[in-house]
């Protein structure tokens, strides 16, 4: 497979969210392609994994303690980084927790999930992007999104938000990036679908049969990102694409067709939307 040319030997990658999960997955690719490697996280473990991502084949790997969610932290990661490495090929905005709440929780649940999974995000471009346009050399930046932020499933309407919020800023993202006259930095966006990560290790002891594991995700975004995929979407194992694109239809018909919000999951829908699935068409 040949790589985005951020993906190369040398080359430094940031990554948000390192110490395990989706990131540990990727930056142990990124360090197995021979490049430098900063892992930042507030979680446990992040000076093991930095070890882990030495011994895939990181010459040069720093980490960093940080809460993505205070721009000066940030801000003070970016220039130690540029400091050490001086460029920037890779930068990962990965972080994230997937605890929030419904519409009903107590405004703290909604603050912290705001914090980490948007304005993480935000602050992690606002600090790098332009110093990464400036170096005149071709880089990417992925954002985490996930699949929630397309359909909205109920359940958790905060990291809902969040990811679709995610998904918005990284569009709007894409097409700044392309006004920019010689700009060699494309943006994209990961889409994991269901992923035994840590998160969901709190609720499953083991993997289960319907999920990815973080290293088919890792594999997913640095194929998708060779063949310069802005969605790069990640399948699981119980979900088809062609059920995923129905959804993805289905969502929009709402609007279009003003049916009650979320009708996916409003009963008086159910038959109508199962038969949508089922039959690959398009509704009249």
């Amino acid at each position: 497979m040949n790589n985005h040319p951020a993906i190369a030997p040398g080359r430094a990658a940031v990554i948000t969210g390192g110490a395990n999960g989706i990131g540990l997955a990727v930056a142990l690719r990124c360090a197995a392609a021979g490049m430098r490697l900063c892992l930042a996280d507030i979680s446990e473990g992040l000076a093991d994994a930095a070890d882990a991502v030495a011994r895939a084949g990181a010459p040069d790997v720093m980490y960093r303690t940080i809460d993505v969610a205070d721009v000066a932290q940030v801000c003070d990661l970016r220039d130690a980084v540029f400091e050490r490495f001086g460029e920037v090929g890779l930068l990962m905005n990965n972080a994230a927790i997937g605890v929030g709440g419904d519409l009903f929780s107590g405004p703290g649940s909604w603050d912290g999930i705001l914090g980490v999974n948007l304005n993480g995000v935000l602050n992690g471009v606002q600090a790098f992007v332009q110093p990464m346009v400036d170096q005149g050399t071709p880089a990417a930046i992925v954002n985490t999104g996930s699949k929630q932020g397309f359909t909205s499933p109920p359940g958790n309407t905060a990291y809902n938000v969040t990811k679709a919020a995610v998904r918005t800023l990284t569009e709007g993202l894409a097409h700044s990036l392309r006004q920019i006259e010689g700009c060699r930095v494309s943006a994209h966006l990961l889409v994991p679908g269901f992923t035994y990560s840590a998160m969901m290790s709190r609720h499953f002891a083991e993997k289960p049969a319907a999920a990815w594991t973080c290293d088919q995700v890792a594999e997913a975004l640095l194929a998708g990102l060779a063949q310069r995929d802005f969605y790069i979407w990640c399948q699981d194992n119980e979900t088809s694409r062609a059920i995923d694109e129905r959804r993805l239809q289905w969502a929009q018909d709402d609007v279009i067709r003003n049916r009650p919000a979320l009708s996916r999951w409003h009963p008086d829908f159910q038959e109508e939307f199962e038969a949508f699935c089922a039959s690959g068409g398009s509704p009249e």
